[in-house]
Formats: C-alpha cells, sequence, structure tokens
C-alpha cells in the first residue's frame, strides 16, 4: 500500500520563500508520474505562467516516466528546488548507467518517422534550458533547468 503523499515530501524555504527546496519520495509510490507532476504544479503555482508550469510538469513527468521505463527499481525521489528565475527538477534512481543516458540526436525526422525510444528527451531538451546527468553514490540523477517567468502569461 502507498504511503499518502504527506509523508512523502518534505519542503524546506530559504531567504524569506524566495528559495524552495522539496524532496518527493517516489520509492513504492503506485504512480510516481501524477506525484510528481502535482508537486511541480503546486511548487510553481505562484511562480510562473501556466505555460511555464505546464512546461516543468511535462518535464517532470518525462524524467520520472524514464526511470520507471528504464530502470529496475524505478525512481527514488525527486528534488525541486525553485530560484527566482528557475527550477532545477532532479529525478534520481539507483540505476549506475548514467553514460546511457544521452541527449537525442539532433536528425531532421518528419512526425511520421519519429523512433518509438527517446521522445521524452526530446521534449525535454527542447522545454528545458538544458538538462544533464549526474553520478551519485547509490546511482545516478538526471536533472532539467527550467527557466520561470516570473508568473506572468508571457511565453
Amino acid at each position: 500500500m502507498s504511503r499518502p503523499t504527506t509523508e512523502r515530501v518534505t519542503t524546506h524555504d530559504f531567504e524569506d520563500g524566495r528559495i524552495q527546496h522539496r524532496r518527493v519520495d517516489l520509492r513504492g509510490c503506485d504512480r510516481p508520474e501524477a506525484l510528481a507532476r502535482q508537486q511541480v504544479r503546486q511548487a510553481l503555482a505562484d511562480r510562473a505562467s501556466g505555460p511555464r508550469i505546464d512546461d516543468a510538469v511535462l518535464v517532470a513527468d518525462e524524467l520520472v516516466a524514464n526511470a520507471v521505463r528504464h530502470t529496475v527499481g524505478g525512481p527514488g525521489h525527486m528534488v525541486l528546488d525553485v530560484y527566482r528565475d528557475m527550477a532545477v527538477v532532479w529525478v534520481h534512481d539507483g540505476a549506475k548507467d548514467a553514460e546511457a543516458v544521452r541527449p537525442p540526436e539532433q536528425t531532421a525526422v518528419s512526425g511520421d518517422e519519429l523512433p518509438e525510444n527517446g521522445r521524452g528527451l526530446r521534449l525535454v531538451d527542447v522545454l528545458a534550458a538544458r538538462w544533464f546527468v549526474w553520478p551519485t553514490a547509490s546511482g545516478k540523477a538526471v536533472a532539467a533547468v527550467i527557466e520561470l517567468d516570473g508568473g506572468s502569461e508571457r511565453r
């Protein structure tokens, strides 16, 4: 049985709330992608416009989904660090194959020719300012930096 959301999330605010750190335990979660989406949406509610929040939610969803699909143990936890002008999403898993996560090839293909795998990282590559893989003592973390727009509806 999955633990309630409140037991899975810890938050810390710094600099009078201007910096927020949120850690979400995804181990054994029945729907880790849904929990990640909910937490990103909640954390960015007053920090970015609707379209930028949607972009960040999609990035987090893709990173968690990749850990679900491509690792034996699935995602361990997600960390979301929110600053004045950016958010950084970190998805940690226990797989030590950091070199296996590579940027998508920059080849031109039509919509009919998209490969079965790699579409999620293509989205991350487009929506995030940058993304990278960080080896950790217990596996790896895939991180994406999303630029925020301060809550305006501009894009």
